[in-house]
């Protein structure tokens, strides 16, 4: 008689601010996901003012990516490859309501773009994703660089490595007389000046909308939390 026995063994991990859902009930969604916020500053000769905090959102093109890139294995389900990194930020005018500039439309976890992309400057090189719409005000380069990245310790995680900062600053010649109302974090395989793709979002935020000019300069702060 072959007493031996088999010993399933499953193990679930915790990501986010829910654990991952048992397995016979996988057809029910989690909460689970990275976390983010982001700070927008205006800045001018007295200093920086606040103008926007508010939490983003990871979205699902962007959590398909992570899982794959955690494993270094492409999933050739999903556009973005292992070869991607989060390497630019793009804005858009998409983000309120129609006929209410400053009540924003929550991003969805399903959202795959900005939902009005905007162009953000005509000539710098140091930016990618030119686009020739045959429209002066339009033709020109929709991604711009970050200005750094760091890594800071999570307080309410032992202070651990786990919050990466962002930073970008849309300058006096970036984006005039637009209406600012979303703003996202693509992969891309390069972060080399006039890239052309292809961008892949990560992340998206949306908000009141802010009036570009050429003397108003903008600095978005985002925190992703792991």
């Amino acid at each position: 008689m072959d007493n031996k026995k088999t010993f399933i063994i499953e193990s679930f991990d915790s990501y986010g601010d829910q654990c991952f859902i048992d397995s016979a009930n996988k057809d029910v969604k989690s909460k689970r996901s990275p976390q983010g916020y982001v700070e927008i500053f205006e800045q001018d000769i007295n200093g920086d003012k606040q103008l926007v905090g508010k939490s983003n959102l990871v979205l699902y093109k962007g959590r398909e990516w992570l899982a794959s890139r955690a494993f270094n294995l492409d999933n050739t389900s999903i556009a973005a490859t292992n070869n991607e990194f989060i390497s630019w930020f793009g804005l858009g005018s998409g983000g309120t309501m129609a006929g209410d500039p400053l009540v924003p439309v929550p991003p969805t976890n399903n959202d795959t773009d900005l939902t009005a992309p905007i162009m953000i400057n005509l000539t710098d090189t140091a930016c990618a994703d030119y686009q020739d719409t045959g429209i002066e005000e339009t033709t020109g380069y929709y991604k711009h660089p970050f200005d750094s990245i760091t890594f800071e310790e999570d307080n309410a995680n032992d202070n651990a490595f786990l919050v990466c900062k962002v930073i970008t600053t849309v300058e006096a010649n970036d984006a005039n007389n637009s209406l600012l109302s979303e703003a996202g974090l693509f992969t891309s395989e390069s972060k080399l000046g006039d890239f052309e793709g292809p961008f892949n979002i990560f992340a998206r935020i949306t908000f009141p909308t802010i009036v570009k000019s050429e003397d108003r300069r903008l600095i978005f702060v985002w925190y992703i939390y792991f």
